[in-house]
């Protein structure tokens, strides 16, 4: 979909932004430049759609030299989202997302039903389309500028570190709606990031880029980190590599357990109570975790930790079982509701058993 030939950004006096790139991007997947900063990966997202000119070098999409085109309309065929979300701020939550559509011919009420449905599709609510930016929380911002994006249903998206200036528990939710949406319209999405962990979570591919602009390696999440290609890969994902590829190892073995349950004013099931040291799950109702307590202390509830849903990664049933108070990692289905609870030394030694897997394959 998306070739890069040999590509060159030179500026004047200095070494080079992008240093002879050459690669092929997939089309209808996630792609993600990562890397240092000053490695290239932001001019590289940007000579796609022109709004940087390589020095030497082809770019193509579809087979089309993109220089055929004049950048205005190369511009207007492709969505594009930046790090603080680039809305106008003199224009409305719906005129902003049907600036494109506009300057496309699009009739204003056909722009703004269009940008009524994008709401939806990005998660935000049909009220806010008469709000103005700085009427939105930075979170929505974001979703606005990716509905624009989408507004004249362009196939490729390029993103610009959109998900920088968030808190991460927001980053987090709109990474997990940019899965939901891809998902669904499954557009040719080239996204760059510096953090290793949000290239890993979204990319199918993932780019790392050196320092004076060069490809230092481009493979799946997995094999980035499993197989570092040199020194700067290895040193630039970090020495927790190891626990991150759990994230690409199911979690198929993992047993999960009977755990003690209190409902919160009532007597709960007192199944196996001493497997955690005395810990009680509170849960709701309706059987949705709420904390842990420990019967005769009066500390009250006690936070728990992350959930996890069977069919997730060893990673995710590790990091539960690590973050809770009790050593217990709560399970839950897709409802929410409690199944039981899984062990870290279980986990653990399902881990190893991977591994020692992984290495006979070798």
């Amino acid at each position: 979909m998306i070739e890069f030939q040999n590509v060159t950004k030179e500026y004047q006096g200095g070494q080079p932004a992008v240093d002879g790139l050459t690669m092929s991007i997939r089309k209808g997947s996630i792609t993600v430049f990562v890397g240092p900063s000053g490695c290239g990966k932001t001019t590289s997202l940007r000579m796609i759609n022109r709004m940087v000119e390589p020095t030497s070098g082809v770019i193509t999409v579809d087979g089309k030299d993109v220089t055929s085109a004049p950048a205005a309309e190369l511009r207007r065929s492709m969505g594009y989202v930046m790090q603080s979300a680039g809305l106008l701020p003199h224009r409305s939550v719906l005129d902003n997302i049907a600036t494109v559509p506009r300057l496309n011919g699009v009739s204003k009420a056909d722009a703004r039903k269009r940008a009524e449905e994008l709401l939806d599709v990005v998660g935000l609510a049909r009220s806010l389309g008469k709000r103005y930016p700085a009427q939105l929380s930075g979170g929505q911002q974001q979703r606005v500028g990716v509905a624009r994006a989408l507004a004249a249903d362009p196939p490729v998206l390029l993103m610009d570190e959109p998900f920088s200036a968030v808190d991460p528990v927001v980053r987090e939710e709109l990474q997990q709606e940019l899965l939901r949406l891809q998902k669904d319209l499954a557009k040719t999405i080239v996204f760059v990031t510096h953090d290793i962990d949000e290239a890993t979570v979204l990319g199918d591919m993932v780019a790392v880029f050196a320092v004076g602009g060069k490809l230092a390696q481009y493979a799946t999440p997995e094999e980035i980190l499993r197989a570092p290609a040199n020194d700067f890969v290895a040193s630039f994902v970090g020495r927790d590599r190891g626990f991150r590829h759990l994230g690409f190892t199911p979690s198929d073995g993992v047993t999960i357990h009977p755990v003690a349950t209190i409902i919160r004013g009532a007597a709960g099931n007192e199944s196996d109570p001493g497997a955690a040291g005395g810990w009680q799950l509170v849960v709701d109702a309706d059987m949705h975790p709420l904390g842990w307590a420990v019967p005769g202390d009066d500390t009250g509830l006690i936070p728990g930790g992350s959930l996890f849903r069977p069919g997730e990664s060893l990673r995710r049933a590790l990091d539960s079982a690590l973050s809770s108070p009790s050593g217990l990692g709560v399970a839950v289905d897709a409802a929410g509701k409690v199944l039981g609870a899984v062990r870290g030394g279980e986990v653990l030694a399902l881990i190893e058993e991977a591994r020692q897997l992984r290495q006979a394959a070798l």
